[in-house]
């Protein structure tokens, strides 16, 4: 199926591993051209390098820090015509309430939800006066079904997952759509990390690291490339009658009874 991307533009936040480098390389891989954003600049040339060699699209590095407003500012002034934003950037800390006081909170807070606020804020009303463009948020399971130990992303992801459907439901109005994805736990290097400490303290073997998944749908987390596939169908024309929901990539995680 040709996604009718060729010779779009997109942003990428996040952009340099995981979720959003599989992003990144789907998009590239329908003719997308690329701004791709993180705070680390040698993994985005590394991304950008990868990206033009193999699909020949364009690519441009941008590393900023985009819980800092002015990098946001920046950002929108070297690609404020692009034709797709994808928020992916930031990792809310683990706690509950007990081990996290408000300053904790905010701090986890200041690039996953002020800085997607702060994009949004930047780019939604320029895509609406010229009557075209998508903005897809990559939020995150907790914000659907909330968990106390990680109380700070719950109630963030909720949040984001609310302004999606908010504005999300009139941005049709004026051309725009508006939408978001909630991963499950997701197999990037930062969950493999995790699951091989599991490992160790579990089995006092890192390399099993795959057995402690048992509870997850299919025993496995989902694969970057899986959220990737969906994020950028959603992106594109052919999803062009879907805007103001929030779409979970989980495998089922979220419908299953609390064990």
């Amino acid at each position: 199926m040709d996604l009718g991307l060729k010779g779009k533009s997109a942003i990428i936040t996040g952009a340099s591993k995981g979720i959003g480098k599989a992003i990144a390389e789907s998009l590239a891989a329908e003719g997308c051209n690329l701004h791709l954003v993180s705070r680390t600049e040698a993994d985005l040339n590394a991304v950008r390098d990868d990206v033009t060699g193999r699909f020949g699209v364009d690519a441009t590095v941008h590393a900023l820090d985009l819980s800092e407003p002015a990098s946001v500012v920046a950002l929108y002034e070297a690609a404020g015509g692009a034709d797709i934003l994808i928020n992916n950037a930031g990792a809310i800390p683990g706690g509950d309430l007990s081990k996290l006081d408000d300053d904790a909170i905010k701090d986890g807070w200041q690039l996953k939800v002020f800085g997607t606020v702060g994009l949004i804020r930047s780019f939604y009303p320029r895509m609406c006066e010229r009557g075209d463009g998508v903005i897809v948020n990559v939020i995150g399971m907790a914000g659907e079904r909330g968990r106390p130990a990680y109380i700070a992303g719950t109630m963030g992801n909720a949040a984001l997952m609310h302004m999606t459907r908010a504005i999300g439901g009139e941005s049709m109005d004026h051309g725009v759509r508006v939408l978001g994805v909630n991963p499950g736990p997701t197999q990037t290097e930062r969950f493999q990390l995790l699951a091989r400490a599991n490992a160790e303290k579990q089995f006092g073997d890192p390399e099993r690291w795959k057995e402690t998944m048992g509870g997850l749908p299919g025993g496995r987390g989902g694969l970057p490339e899986e959220l990737a596939a969906v994020t950028v169908f959603m992106a594109s024309p052919q999803a062009s009658w879907v805007s103001g929901t929030v779409i979970m990539v989980d495998g089922g995680q979220h419908s299953r009874p609390p064990a």
